[in-house]
């Protein structure tokens, strides 16, 4: 005997409507039965009777095998998981003073984030009386805006939040 309820749809001895309409494994509608009268066809063809949709009026059952049924039901949604991507936030922190070189390299650690789909958060720190020079900072947010045009657009223009200059860039629809 199989178990009556699992991911809650009514199997087998757990189904106690008395009309259903009955489906058979090849997709074709056998008709109007009570639903032991479902049941013993069923079993009759060794596989199971479930509930397809309790929707409707009378309520679809199909002759099946659970068991593939259960799994192709699983193997879909793992399809459609993996075809999901979460979009995180990474951070890319610089101070305003920063050097040629590294510029480059925070450039390139944020074209990377954005081409794996990834949101960018770039952030200038101010330090003791770098507060002052605010506008620096803010410059060199934009100027990275510009350098990073062609695969993002800007979601948060620089804004000042505490001691840190921050700038929000998402990555272009491909």
């Amino acid at each position: 005997m199989k178990k009556k309820y699992e991911n809650e749809l009514l199997v087998n001895d757990a189904i106690n409507y008395s009309k259903i309409r009955l489906v058979d494994f090849s997709g074709k509608q056998l008709g109007i039965y009570s639903s032991k009268e479902a049941l013993e066809i069923a079993l009759k063809k060794g596989l199971d009777l479930v509930v397809i949709s309790d929707k409707s009026n009378p309520p679809v059952c199909k002759i099946i095998d659970y068991g593939k049924y259960k799994f192709a039901q699983e193997k879909k949604a793992k399809e459609a998981k993996k075809k999901q991507h979460q979009t995180s936030l990474k951070e890319v922190k610089m101070r305003y003073k920063i050097e040629e070189h590294d510029y480059k390299v925070r450039i390139n650690q944020a074209l990377k984030f954005l081409q794996s789909g990834d949101k960018v958060k770039a952030t200038v720190i101010l330090k003791g009386r770098e507060i002052q020079h605010a506008s620096l900072a803010i410059e060199l947010l934009n100027k990275m805006a510009i350098d990073l045009k062609e695969i993002s657009n800007i979601q948060q223009m620089p804004t000042k939040d505490g001691r840190n200059i921050i700038m929000i860039l998402n990555p272009n629809k491909k």
